[in-house]
Order: structure tokens, then C-alpha cells, then sequence
């Protein structure tokens, strides 16, 4: 419950704003910054003018800065409007701004378990023999399904610093990822049994351009390489380069800190080749299973994306179990 200012010392009254501001600045619990703006009027004002929280959410999660505007969608319905001087509708809005700054700093520090968050695959840069070699089958955890070999392969190239690229759906719009797991192939129907690594690893997020559905995997290849085109994406984030390892695990790549993917796009590029086959003497790079690990923020987060200029916008949807799809569509003016 909020206190009253008018008993004890608050020391918001004896210290510089900017001093005053650092002491806040230093809280990294999302939780102690609620606690903080309860503590008294005084307190909860200092709070919300400075906007300590979206400050907060920005220092966990630097995405957060790709989003231009945020809503509140309600079930209830809007109240009639009413004349308000601009200082009232400022205060508002501040207020508004904590709120949807507050939950969703908690939301990207829960500790709910993280799952596999592909829903499915869109596309790949190159595919050796399509469709049975098709991205499609990395989705599968196994190097062998009904006694088949589980692959994908791109096509063969001479030169080994050719790039390769995986293009994957999440299951929501608003993910918070931490780490990223790829399994090289291992050819065990090949002399050697070669395993069809890459160097090294990036991972881009972002969303797409296209409208909705059209990214959805396909299986006529000219298609297929439309719809993994750079251009059809905007990347809000990009990783560093991981090395892979020349070995037949799933191996974990995690991203320096968890990060927001806003429009739930995934690629996965894959960086130089090592492994020659020895039938055509051309480097290729082969995949048996995907993972990409998080949470997701749906449906109490949400990413608006038809905003013209291509903006995204956070929604924030606190009823949103109880929602009906004409909801979706209102906002908190």
C-alpha cells in the first residue's frame, strides 16, 4: 500500500534529483523498482516522471528500443471522452508507460522454463535435393526418421566461405530468447561417415515484411528462396559469430544476454564449410535438428506490425485470456 509523505524522512527531499536518480538507477530487479514506487506518493512520482522503468527494460533487453509507441488494450469499454488540460493527459500517459514498462520487465526476467519456440520453418538459402533434403526436416530431433536419414543439405560449392541460411517461425511475435542449438549431420551412409559442419554460426531476429501467411514453408524452390529474401525482413537483432564444432551433437550457442525477438523471425546463418563430399569433391553444409529456446511473451505482449513506415508497436494486453478478437483491435488512448 502507498504511505503517506507526511510522517518520517524521505530523502527525496534532501538530495539532488540527479542524486536521487542514481540511487534509483541502481536497481536491477524489476520487482524493487514496483516496491520502490509504493513506498509513498513522492516516491512513485519520482518513479514514473524519470521512466526508471522502461530505463530498466532497456538495460535487460536493448530491443526494447525498436518499438516507436505502446497501447493498453482493454476489455472494458472506453469511457466517454472528456476535456483534460494537456497536464492531465501527460500524467496519464506517464502512468501508462510505468504500467506496460513495469510487467513487461518482470515478464523478460521471469523464470518460467524455457521450450523449443520454432512453429515452422520458412525457407532455406539452398537445398541439395528438394524436397527430401528440405529444411523441413530439421524440425525432426532425430538423424533417422522410418529408418530414412533426417537432413537438410544445401547445394554443393567449390568455394568453402560460402554462406548458408535457415529461416524459421516462432510460435509468437513477442520471444524472449536465450540460446540457440544446432546438430551438424553426420553422413553415416557415407565412406568415413563425414560430418557436414559449418565454421562458425549467427543468428538474426526480427520480423517479416510479407503479408501474413505468405512466409509459411513452401515446397516449390523458387518460392522458397523468395521467401527467405533479406529483403522481405527487418533484423532487429543480430548475434556475434559462434565457432561449431566438427561434431554430431546438438550443440548450445547462447546469445550474450536473452533477447527479444520482435515479430518472431528467426535465421539461423551458417558460416563457411568444412566437409567435402567425396563424390563430387564440392563443400556442403548439412543440418539434422534445430532448436531455438525461450519463452514467450503472448498473449499479454503483442507486436502490432501494420503500422505503414514498417514501425512495430508494443501492445499490452493485461486481460488478455479473457479476450475476444474485436478487443485486439482497441487501444488505450
Amino acid at each position: 500500500m502507498e504511505k503517506d509523505d507526511s510522517r518520517g524522512c524521505d530523502f527525496l527531499n534532501w538530495l539532488s534529483p540527479d542524486a536521487s536518480a542514481c540511487i534509483f538507477r541502481l536497481l536491477d530487479d524489476p520487482a524493487d523498482l514496483v516496491r520502490s514506487a509504493a513506498v509513498s506518493r513522492s516516491w512513485r512520482r519520482f518513479v514514473v516522471e524519470n521512466n526508471f522503468s522502461k530505463s530498466l527494460c532497456l538495460r535487460i533487453c536493448p530491443e526494447i528500443a525498436n518499438f516507436t509507441r505502446m497501447e493498453e488494450v482493454r476489455r472494458s469499454p472506453q469511457p466517454p471522452p472528456t476535456t483534460e488540460s494537456s497536464h492531465d493527459v501527460e500524467v496519464k500517459a506517464r502512468e501508462r508507460d510505468y504500467r506496460i514498462y513495469s510487467y513487461l520487465a518482470g515478464a523478460l526476467v521471469s523464470t518460467e522454463p524455457s521450450m523449443d519456440c520454432i512453429l515452422h520453418c520458412i525457407g532455406a538459402s539452398s537445398t541439395d535435393n528438394f524436397p527430401d533434403e528440405s529444411i523441413d526436416n530439421t524440425l525432426e530431433p532425430n538423424d533417422h526418421v522410418h529408418h530414412q536419414p533426417s537432413y537438410w543439405s544445401s547445394s554443393g560449392h567449390d568455394d568453402s566461405d560460402i554462406p548458408e541460411s535457415l529461416t524459421y517461425r516462432l510460435n509468437s511475435d513477442m520471444c524472449i530468447i536465450d540460446e540457440i542449438r544446432v546438430r551438424p549431420f553426420k553422413a553415416y551412409f557415407q565412406l568415413g561417415n563425414p560430418i557436414y559442419s559449418s565454421k562458425a554460426v549467427r543468428f538474426w531476429m526480427g520480423h517479416s515484411k510479407l503479408p501474413h501467411g505468405l512466409e509459411h514453408f513452401v515446397m516449390d524452390e523458387d518460392d522458397n528462396l523468395m521467401a527467405i529474401a533479406d529483403e522481405n525482413y527487418v533484423w532487429t537483432y543480430t548475434s556475434p559469430e559462434f565457432p561449431m564444432l566438427q561434431e554430431n551433437v546438438l550443440q548450445s550457442f547462447k546469445l550474450p544476454h536473452p533477447v527479444l525477438c520482435i515479430g518472431g523471425i528467426v535465421k539461423v546463418e551458417l558460416l563457411g564449410r568444412v566437409q567435402k563430399q567425396a563424390v563430387d569433391d564440392r563443400y556442403y553444409i548439412c543440418i539434422c535438428h534445430t532448436q531455438v529456446i525461450g519463452r514467450s511473451l503472448s498473449p499479454v505482449f503483442m507486436v502490432d506490425l501494420s503500422d505503414p513506415a514498417g514501425y512495430p508497436v508494443l501492445k499490452y494486453l493485461p486481460g488478455a485470456k479473457n479476450l475476444c478478437a474485436e478487443d485486439m483491435t482497441l487501444d488505450d488512448a
